[in-house]
């Protein structure tokens, strides 16, 4: 059971007392300053459903060469602060003011990087974080939540002899733990509006709950400091989820505003999701999918309408069966 102060705290570390069928990870999204080199960095721990195969891992992602690289360290090798998220994985440290990297191997990546100007999704004792009053529930399948929807980046990273310079970039944390990932989902994440401050972390996802399933949304835009959310938990609906081989389109309400994004598929590399006994190549990401969005208020008065020229974008799993529950026609 989980520590009161860990409900509130999502960003940190869950699995102390986990020993088998369970997983955690952190999603780093590194953009260098001119946003034309995308990077992402993944942490985290395994363990297998037998708990015969456990293990802490790094997982690097290079937008540019779509090359992923997993490397696995012994579970001993990971420990991580009770208080807070911290955590160190070999020669390796992440925490959200920033990480430092030493990783071995055919492409090895070293190097340290600072994170300023955080922009984290609040944490209420009503909704502590992205899951609302979902993240009191222990039996839920997977748990989701954002450290940092948007901050700026300084430092540097060798890739295999290769100095990428970040300082001045953006960068977005969230992170996922449980026992599965959903069976199907919709995830979309861009933070390179033209106006400062503006960023959008959104994801529509297939939810077991208490013996049955149905299509729940975590979406927000953050705007001019205030985070617009379109939420399961909040009352709030999706009424478009239309996917074509070259765009996404997702459009929520709520009882005051509406909003509609529309992403770009473009090439996408494979990344490395917890299955029954190992963690699997099995979840296609594009990591630069141009995406718009454009919010108002219901009766069609603007309040902002803009683009991310990186986005983020992953279209997964049974998607005739989540627009189902999400009581939406079917997938042409």
């Amino acid at each position: 059971m989980r520590s009161f102060q860990a409900w509130l705290d999502p960003d940190r570390y869950h699995g102390h007392r986990a020993r088998k069928g369970f997983f955690e990870g952190w999603y780093f999204k590194l953009a260098d300053a001119g946003a034309g080199r995308l990077l992402a960095v993944i942490p985290g721990v395994f363990m297998s459903r037998s708990g015969a195969n456990r293990y802490a891992f790094v997982m690097t992602v290079d937008g540019q060469t779509q090359r992923v690289g997993m490397t696995r360290y012994p579970l001993s090798d990971f420990s991580a602060d009770a208080d807070r998220f911290a955590i160190r994985i070999g020669p390796n440290t992440f925490s959200a003011e920033g990480l430092r990297l030493d990783l071995a191997g055919d492409a090895p990546w070293r190097g340290e990087l600072a994170f300023s100007g955080l922009a984290p999704w609040p944490v209420t004792l009503a909704a502590p974080g992205v899951m609302g009053w979902y993240a009191y529930m222990p039996f839920m399948e997977c748990f989701h939540g954002v450290v940092s929807m948007d901050h700026l980046i300084d430092g540097a990273l060798d890739l295999g002899g290769e100095r990428v310079d970040l300082t001045g970039g953006r960068g977005y944390i969230e992170k996922d733990w449980g026992r599965n990932f959903p069976a199907s989902w919709v995830w979309m994440q861009g933070n390179h509006f033209p106006e400062a401050g503006v960023s959008l972390s959104a994801s529509v996802a297939i939810i077991p709950f208490v013996g049955t399933t149905f299509g729940g949304s975590i979406v927000g835009l953050r705007h001019e400091g205030r985070l617009y959310r379109f939420t399961t938990y909040t009352g709030a609906r999706v009424r478009t989820l239309d996917v074509s081989p070259d765009r996404v389109r997702l459009v929520a309400e709520d009882r005051r505003h509406r909003l509609e994004v529309e992403a770009e598929r473009g090439p996408t590399v494979r990344l490395f999701a917890p299955g029954p006994d190992d963690m699997m190549p099995r979840v296609d990401e594009c990591l630069a999918a141009p995406l718009t969005v454009r919010l108002t208020e219901r009766d069609g008065r603007p309040i902002y309408a803009g683009r991310s020229t990186q986005g983020a974008l992953e279209v997964q799993g049974d998607l005739p069966r989540l627009k189902k529950l999400l009581g939406l026609p079917r997938v042409a």
